[in-house]
């Protein structure tokens, strides 16, 4: 059947982004991996993918946007933007012109797990919360490494596949599709919003055990040491409003460590999944607590 106004037959926009820039690796597997669970649910003449991300890595940005200046946006390739913002920038830009009918986003792969409550920090899962709190269901997705595994992309897909299996089922299920919130809407309903990380293992691993699991609320501990001082010229303005002067002043850094690994974690939590061999999925409200 032909017929363009028939909802089974509209094509569902699909936005991807991240945080570690336009040229990751990660954004590459992400892709193919939402291609290839397209595929292999037969569903090609359904979904069509759009790719806005920062044109460079962002990580650690949390959800911080950018309001002092217009953003630039290059369309690197066909259906692929860079946006010099934010990931969340990437998001409202989508949202708003370049991907105005995105009913899915997806964030990342990122390089490097997001668990616990060092989610506020992540700017990969900062991107999927704003979408779900405009009523669109998100799914961050990141990949826990360790030194000692390879750090390989190609099996990212075939992992993700049950995941993405449940999260498409889910949102069809429960309504959640292609409802976008206006500013008419008399009851504000959210997105869904999953956080996914994958473990590191070894990538012939067929599949890792899934869990759904609670994010750990115990932060990660961090040591601070004051390194030695530094004599450093500055200028200041002058009383009388003349030419800035010249002044040493000695300048002290502040190193701040932590130790990823080796972070508290509970029994049970995405932390303690994760770091020990399992895919973890962690269903969070978009709201602040």
């Amino acid at each position: 059947m032909a017929n363009g106004s028939d909802p089974l037959m509209q094509r569902t926009a699909i936005l991807l982004t991240n945080d570690d820039g336009i040229d990751a690796p990660g954004l590459v597997a992400m892709h193919q991996a939402i291609s290839q669970w397209i595929q292999i649910s037969g569903n090609q003449d359904r979904y069509d993918i759009t790719v806005v991300a920062p044109d460079r890595g962002r990580s650690e940005c949390g959800h911080s946007v950018t309001t002092t200046r217009d953003l630039a946006v290059t369309e690197v390739q066909s259906g692929w933007f860079a946006v010099d913002g934010t990931p969340v920038d990437c998001v409202r830009s989508a949202m708003t012109v370049l991907c105005p009918n995105a009913s899915l986003v997806f964030s990342g792969i990122n390089a490097g797990a997001n668990l616990g409550v060092d989610l506020l920090v992540s700017g990969t899962f900062a991107a999927a919360r704003e979408a779900a709190l405009h009523g669109v269901p998100s799914m961050a997705v990141s990949h826990y490494r360790r030194p000692d595994v390879p750090k390989t992309w190609d099996h990212t897909g075939r992992w993700l596949k049950p995941v993405l299996d449940s999260f498409f089922r889910e949102v069809m299920s429960t309504g959640n599709f292609d409802v976008r919130v206006t500013a008419n809407d008399s009851e504000h309903r959210p997105g869904q919003l999953w956080n996914v990380n994958l473990p590191a293992i070894d990538p012939d691993t067929d599949l890792p055990p899934m869990f759904d699991c609670e994010v750990e609320r115990k932060p990660m501990q961090r040591a601070g040491t004051l390194k030695d001082q530094t004599e450093v010229f500055a200028r200041s303005q002058s009383a009388t409003g003349s030419e800035p002067m010249p002044r040493r002043v000695e300048r002290q850094p502040i190193q701040i460590q932590s130790d990823f690994h080796g972070r508290p974690r509970t029994s049970g939590t995405d932390v303690e999944r994760c770091f020990s061999g399992n895919l973890t999925i962690s269903r969070i409200s978009p709201y602040p607590a």
